[in-house]
C-alpha cells in the first residue's frame, strides 16, 4: 500500500497558455523551479528531466522520469523520481505527476494530482511541503508577473 496522493486544485486569473506555458517553457520553470528547465522531446514515452542549479553544478537533475501523457494546454503528466544528488545510497521509488488544466470563465482551473507513491519513498514528505509553495509561486507569476522570492 502505498501513501496518500496529494491532491491541489486552484484558480489562477490568466489564460490556458499562460499557465501551460509556465508548467512547461523554460522561462516558466525556470521562474517557479529555481532556475531548472525541462529537457525532453515533450513525446509520450521520452524521458524528461528537470535540469538547472543544484548540488552537482548547474546541470543538476533534480527529477527526472519520462512523458506518459502530453496534450498542449490541457495534460501533462510525468513519472516522477528524484536526481541522484538527493537521497544518496536510497532506492529510488517512482510516482506520477499530472497536470490537468481546463479553462473557466476569463481563469483557469489547475488540477495537480502526484499519486502512486510508494510507502518507502523519501520524497513524500519534501513533496507535500513544497507543492503549495511551487503553485503559489505559480499563480503569483502568471497573476503579477513575478514569482515568490522563497
Amino acid at each position: 500500500m502505498g501513501l496518500s496522493e496529494l491532491y491541489y486544485e486552484l484558480y489562477i486569473a490568466g489564460s490556458l497558455e499562460q499557465v501551460w506555458d509556465t508548467i512547461v517553457s523554460p522561462a516558466g520553470t525556470k521562474a517557479i523551479y529555481g532556475g531548472c528547465i525541462i529537457e525532453s522531446t515533450f513525446e509520450k514515452g521520452a524521458p524528461f528531466a528537470y535540469v538547472g542549479p543544484g548540488a552537482d553544478g548547474d546541470n543538476t537533475v533534480h527529477v527526472f522520469g519520462n512523458i506518459l501523457e502530453y496534450e498542449p494546454g490541457h495534460v501533462f503528466s510525468i513519472t516522477h523520481k528524484v536526481g541522484p544528488s538527493y537521497y544518496a545510497g536510497v532506492e529510488r521509488y517512482g510516482s506520477r505527476i499530472t497536470y490537468r488544466l481546463e479553462a473557466v470563465g476569463t481563469c483557469t482551473k489547475l488540477e495537480l494530482r502526484h499519486d502512486q507513491w510508494h510507502d518507502q519513498d523519501p520524497s513524500y514528505r519534501n513533496s507535500a511541503r513544497a507543492w503549495w509553495m511551487v503553485l503559489s509561486s505559480m499563480k503569483t507569476l502568471i497573476e503579477t508577473g513575478k514569482p515568490l522570492a522563497f
